[in-house]
């Protein structure tokens, strides 16, 4: 009998085994394939992409994004329960040392922060610099506008540290223009530098138009202020600044004398165990303060935004901080 089948093999059925077999390999084969496929344009030695957590621990059920050397703890309750005549925009109370927040109030409400700015250009600049390092005064520095160190010298050099005193004491938006030039070249490479560390940090609500914050488009919120506190009370190169009332350096200016007088009206006022930080004010985003001070080994900070009276606010929010966290 003649057949398409004669002559042949006949076809052997596959067995109930091998096609179990088939069926688990066939997902392994599949993923394998698509990761060939995923990283084939990345090139030998490509790594994985990292996933961090964030800068501040978010409210039962949030997400964790990216990923804080400092973050700040959003969780539970306020420890205590202020009554404000004109409240600020935004206020957190936190402890520098461990992040835990004692009082919150829209605390991831971006807003205009000013000169709060130079917070995170003091960090750069303490990064990337040595304090004996020599700046030189671009003319760029000298075509500052409105707080200054104001006497800069045009194309002399000048010690990185005294610049920095200059820009965390008396805000002078001179000495942040000269920090950035020489820290990045120029002003842009540097803010690029400041939003680059505001992402690695997982500030969520940060973005820099400048290394002195005159623009509105340096905004923030106060936890990631918080965060950027937390890091810069770390800096021993910050906190023997900030701590100053007036700091005086040789300087090649006419009597060979700079004189720098500090904003930081907790310090001014001789509230007690004052440290620091930093002081702020455009018409846009009002008078901003972050105070820190020490008491008995513990260290409370506080950030206010668009504030009436930084000096009573903060005075009344820390007392409360200290009173709460000594129970």
């Amino acid at each position: 009998m003649s057949g398409p089948l004669r002559g042949g093999r006949r076809r052997r059925r596959v067995g109930p085994m091998l096609l179990a077999l088939v069926v688990l390999a066939l997902p392994v084969a599949l993923a394998a394939g698509a990761y060939l496929w995923i990283t084939a344009d990345e090139g030998p030695g490509a790594q994985p992409e990292v996933v961090d957590t964030p800068s501040v621990v978010p409210e039962e059920g949030g997400s964790l994004e990216a990923r804080s050397p400092a973050p700040v703890r959003l969780t539970g309750g306020n420890a205590f329960d202020p009554r404000f005549k004109k409240a600020p925009r935004a206020v957190l109370v936190f402890d520098v040392d461990d992040g835990r927040v004692l009082f919150r109030r829209e605390p991831e409400r971006v807003l205009s922060i000013a000169s709060l700015t130079k917070i995170m250009t003091a960090l750069a600049v303490v990064e990337e610099s040595r304090p004996d390092d020599k700046v030189r005064i671009t003319r760029a520095a000298l075509k500052y506008q409105g707080s200054g160190v104001g006497v800069l010298p045009k194309g002399k050099q000048v010690r990185l540290e005294a610049l920095l005193n200059g820009l965390l004491l008396v805000s002078g938006n001179d000495a942040a223009i000269a920090l950035a030039d020489h820290v990045s070249g120029n002003e842009r490479q540097f803010v690029r530098l400041m939003n680059e560390k505001a992402r690695l940090w997982g500030l969520r609500c940060t973005r820099f138009a400048s290394s002195h914050g005159l623009e509105k488009g340096n905004r923030s919120c106060a936890a990631d202020l918080a965060v950027l506190t937390r890091l810069a009370m770390r800096s021993p190169r910050i906190t023997s600044i900030t701590r100053r009332k007036e700091a005086n350096f040789r300087f090649p200016i006419k009597g060979g004398k700079l004189y720098l007088y500090g904003h930081n009206p907790l310090i001014r006022a001789g509230y007690r165990g004052a440290i620091g930080l930093k002081t702020g004010y455009t018409d846009d985003a009002g008078r901003c303060f972050v105070g820190v001070a020490r008491r008995g080994g513990r260290t409370i900070g506080v950030v206010l935004l668009n504030s009436s009276n930084p000096l009573r606010h903060a005075t009344a929010l820390l007392d409360r901080g200290f009173a709460a966290d000594a129970r």
